[in-house]
């Protein structure tokens, strides 16, 4: 049953806890370092996207997965939340939240580009023009509010961001082709082998165990209002929703709201620089979804 009222309901929990998740980030990384971060809260997303198949009723889908869809299973979810999280933590470790999240925001335009050789698509001269205008909006904010660009930036933490966006676009792009089993079901179990990848390579790691008490409940607020139930909400929202497309735009206003927490709650001053970069990507982002006549 279709009903747009609640559809936007939903979808504005989904922009809020989104809108959290750099803040949240953040102060996570000032009592974990990122691979501690990515399993405590990979395991507490694992545990919550648990409780939801129980009271959905779809435990036993999981049960019937087979060897074909647990290597599915293992191939996403080592890109993601495994290595899309491992690099996006880092990245926020190395950068101010305002710069990290809204470079991260740059997957729209690099999955349109992705898909020209995994999906065979066409390069079209939109796609080329929304491309120059994010690129020029990446510089804007990786300038962290200085005329002279990059005399500010870290270009590692850059780059990392940029990546952890391709990985993001190229999740969705395989993650297209596993079209045959629950969302929710993917995802639980996408999350179990981030987990276990984790802790692979955590159980290397010196002081892996040594975590605080904060550190675990900011692990938890991300495990479930970032990774887990966040992700439920907006399924439920696309399924009440009578326009799909419409309900899609209102995500654009995540990274807007996220430097709202991230004035007020970590204090940044927001660079007019992270504004204007901002908005050059969302343009970007919604210019390369016009189809107008007579362009190719």
């Amino acid at each position: 049953m279709k009903n747009q009222k609640l559809a936007y309901t939903l979808a504005g929990f989904v922009i809020l806890f989104w809108g959290t998740s750099a803040t949240a980030f953040k102060i996570a990384l000032q009592h974990l370092n990122f691979i501690q971060l990515l399993f405590w809260s990979s395991l507490f997303s694992s545990i919550i996207l648990l409780l939801v198949l129980i009271v959905q009723g779809k435990l036993q889908q999981v049960i019937q997965t087979n060897r074909t869809q647990l290597k599915w299973s293992i191939i996403l979810g080592f890109l993601n939340p495994f290595l899309y999280y491992f690099i996006l933590f880092k990245a926020y470790d190395l950068l101010p939240a305002q710069v990290a999240q809204p470079l991260n925001f740059v997957w729209p335009i690099i999955l349109v580009l992705l898909s020209i050789p995994i999906l065979g698509q066409k390069l079209k001269v939109r796609n080329i023009i929304a491309l120059i205008v994010s690129f020029i909006g990446v510089i804007f904010i990786s300038s962290q509010g200085q005329i002279a660009i990059f005399a500010k930036s870290n270009p590692l933490g850059v780059f990392l961001a940029l990546i952890s966006s391709t990985i993001w676009a190229l999740f969705w792009l395989y993650n297209v082709r596993d079209n045959e089993r629950d969302e929710v079901v993917k995802l639980f179990l996408n999350f179990c082998f981030a987990t276990i990848f984790t802790l692979s390579v955590g159980l290397f790691t010196k002081d892996f165990w040594v975590v605080s008490f904060n550190g675990v409940l900011a692990s938890a607020y991300i495990g479930t209002f970032e990774m887990g139930i966040t992700f439920v909400l907006w399924l439920k929202a696309l399924n009440y929703a009578d326009n799909t497309a419409r309900l899609s735009n209102v995500i654009y206003l995540v990274p807007f709201v996220a430097l709202i927490f991230i004035n007020l709650v970590l204090g940044e001053t927001v660079f007019w620089t992270t504004l204007a970069g901002l908005i050059l990507i969302i343009c970007g982002i919604v210019y390369q979804q016009i189809r107008p006549k007579g362009i190719s």
